[in-house]
Formats: C-alpha cells, structure tokens, sequence
C-alpha cells in the first residue's frame, strides 16, 4: 500500500519519490505566486499584468516537456 501511495506515480512519469517532490513542489509555489499576482492584479489592474499568464504557459511547457520522459520499467504511465 505505501509502495503505491509513494512510488508508483513518480515512477510512472519517470522519476524518483525525491525527484518527483522536488517538482511538484516547484510547481506549487510557482501556481501560488501567479495565484498571488492574479488577486493583486485585480486589486491594482496596473500591477502584473502578464504574470499569471506567463506562469501558466511556462508551466504548461514544463509539464508537456516532462510528460515526453519514458516511465521507469515496471510501472505502466496511466
């Protein structure tokens, strides 16, 4: 059960239990802070106007990027 809950998806995209943390947790201070530049934006319409926008294309091309690795023998991508 523990075997699934932390290793199989991070195999499945390719990548070690660590590696994988690294990356999600990159994203997700990356989503907070466009998250944060979007409500100040609509505060002060002035302010970040790409920002959230250019985080949401650097993400996607981050993840489409990483989505092209092969998977880690055994486990089937899902």
């Amino acid at each position: 059960m523990l075997e699934r809950w932390f290793s199989e998806h991070p195999r499945s995209v390719g990548e070690t239990y660590v590696e994988h943390l690294k990356v999600a947790v990159s994203f997700g201070i990356s989503m907070i802070a466009g998250g944060l530049a979007c409500l100040i934006h609509a505060l002060l319409p002035s302010l970040f106007r790409t920002k959230a926008s250019q985080t949401v294309a650097n993400l996607h091309e981050r993840m489409v990027s990483r989505a092209r690795r092969p998977p880690v023998a055994g486990v089937a991508k899902r």
